[in-house]
Formats: structure tokens, sequence, C-alpha cells
């Protein structure tokens, strides 16, 4: 700053103002500075500028998976609504691992974050839940920890959109309902499926366990469990997965079959994405507001980390129908 100076003919202090934008600096004088800026190629340090705010102006974001397309959409809005805020974000993939949650969770504590946007991978996270009691400003995401309700929940409560797909499905005249649930270690998990059982029993439908397979999010798992419901003596006549990868899965395992969706299976879909208008048929799916989501996120935790409080969020999500069921 003090080379800038020199070269601009003016204080280290008018510098300073120029960069924080001060309106009070002649415009002259403001293209002065700034072409001594680009003539040194001066940047300002944003390391030393933190040790003098106590801010860095970064956000952290650690999300479960970056190749599930929901996160990668929450991590587009994450970020944009971090920009229109004056806040960068570092992200971190989770790979659904606890293990390396910590690791991103320390390593982001480390580089100074001035807060925590966290989609968790397990709902019993011991070293996220240490962070939460330390008064870091933190936000949960889409997922959360029970056992932290100081930290606010960015959410979408999926219920009515269950019971609209499982009427749906009733209706369409399929009575044998299977479902791939998430891990039960995840709250999204063990709410999707208790909202599931919910809607079937308002609708006298059986809930035979072995209809009900968990999956991990992940495509191979609603493969696997797509080929043990098929294996059975009296396979289900419709399928829901409660995550689109583990839709694909499923789509995946009733093609090897030589099967056809939704003729021969019906199939559904939580976490509705782009590529489900592509498919052959396109996919019934319930659609979160993702974008939404990622917004309301990044304003609580700016609340949070300017002194202001912060409540929960909770979104709705719904139900669209396509033609994978028989529509």
């Amino acid at each position: 700053m003090k080379d800038v100076a020199a070269r601009a003919r003016v204080s280290v202090a008018t510098v300073s103002r120029v960069l924080n934008g001060n309106p009070a600096v002649r415009p002259d004088t403001r293209d002065r500075v700034h072409r001594a800026i680009t003539a040194l190629g001066y940047r300002p340090n944003g390391v030393a500028r933190s040790l003098r705010t106590d801010q860095t102006r970064t956000l952290g974001l650690v999300i479960s998976d970056v190749l599930n397309p929901f996160f990668t959409a929450l991590a587009r809005a994450v970020e944009d609504e971090a920009r229109a805020h004056g806040y960068s974000v570092v992200f971190g993939n989770a790979d659904e691992q606890p293990a390396l949650e910590d690791h991103h969770v320390r390593t982001l504590l480390e580089r100074r974050v001035d807060g925590l946007l966290l989609s968790p991978t397990d709902d019993s996270a011991s070293q996220v839940a240490e962070v939460a009691r330390s008064g870091v400003p933190m936000v949960f995401v889409d997922r959360w920890i029970p056992g932290c309700p100081d930290v606010p929940v960015v959410r979408t409560d999926g219920r009515a959109a269950i019971a609209a797909l499982v009427g749906h499905l009733h209706a369409l005249g399929h009575r044998r309902l299977a479902v791939i649930t998430g891990p039960s270690t995840t709250t999204t998990g063990n709410e999707r499926l208790d909202a599931f059982l919910d809607a079937l029993d308002a609708h006298g439908l059986p809930t035979p366990g072995h209809y009900r397979q968990e999956g991990d999010f992940r495509a191979e798992s609603g493969r696997l469990a797509t080929a043990r419901f098929l294996d059975l003596p009296d396979p289900p006549d419709a399928v829901f997965a409660t995550d689109n990868l583990m839709a694909l899965g499923a789509m995946d395992e009733i093609r090897s079959r030589a099967l056809r969706v939704p003729d021969d299976i019906a199939l559904a879909a939580f976490d509705d994405i782009p590529w489900f208008l592509h498919t052959d048929p396109p996919l019934t799916a319930i659609a979160q507001p993702t974008e939404e989501l990622g917004h309301s996120a990044v304003r609580a935790l700016v609340s949070l980390i300017e002194g202001r409080p912060a409540r929960s969020v909770t979104l709705t999500a719904d139900l669209v129908p396509r033609r994978s069921c028989g529509e």
C-alpha cells in the first residue's frame, strides 16, 4: 500500500479508502490510485486484513456428496447468495464419510472461516456437535443433528409430498409399494421412511419388511435394493427411492433384466433433478426448492456472523408427476 501511495502521490489512508470504496475520495484521485494499483500489480492481502478485522469474509460449506446433483445445485445456490452478501465460499466434500467430514470442519476452522454451513453425514457426529457448542456460527442445511438444538436448521419438509405420492400411486392402481430408504443414521433417511410408512397406513396398504431396503444415497445401493425386490416371489409393483441417485440405480437394475418402467414396475424418486426429464420414461419425483434452501441457509448464517438471531427455516417439497408410474 505504501508503494501504491507513493506512485499515486497520495497518503496510505487514501489508498485504503479507495480499496474500501469510500465515496469521499475525489474521482481523479481514485483514478490515479487505480492506475498505480494496476501498474504495480498490487493485490490486497486477505490474510493480513482478516487478522486486523477478525473476519475473513469467507464461509465454509461441507456437503455430504458433491457427485449428488442435489448437493451440487445446493452448493451453487450457496455460492450465489454468499457472493451477494460479500462473502466467498470454501467447499469440503465429505463423501458420506463422518471422518472426512470432521477433517473438513477442522480445516475450515483453521483457515478462520467466519461461519459454517453443514449437511451432516451422520446424525450423531461428535466433532460437529462439539464445534456447535463452542459458539462457532453454524447452520445445518437439508440434514441436521438432533443433539444440537441451538443450531438453526434450513430444511425441506417432504411429508406432505410423500403422502401425495403414495396417494398418486394408489390412484393408479399400485398396491405393493416398496421403498429404498436412506441411511438410518441420517435425519432425512429416517424422516422420509416414517412419512412413507404413515402414508401407506393411511391408505390401508401393507408394509412388509421385505419391501424395505436401506441404501446409502448412492446409485449402487439403489441397484442392489431393487435386485432384492425383483428376486422376491411376489415383487412390488412400485418402488419409491428416497434419493435421486438411488432411483437411477434402481432404473439400471430394472433395465438390466429387460423389464420396462412403468409397464412392469413403477418407479418414483425423492429429489427431482433435470436428468429426470430426459429419462425414458421421464421420472415422477418429489422436488425440493434447492435454490431457496441454499439462499435461506446463507442468510441465516450471515445473521449469526453479524450478531443477529437466526431462525430455522422449513420449506415445502412438491410432487412432480411424469410418466414412470403409469400416468
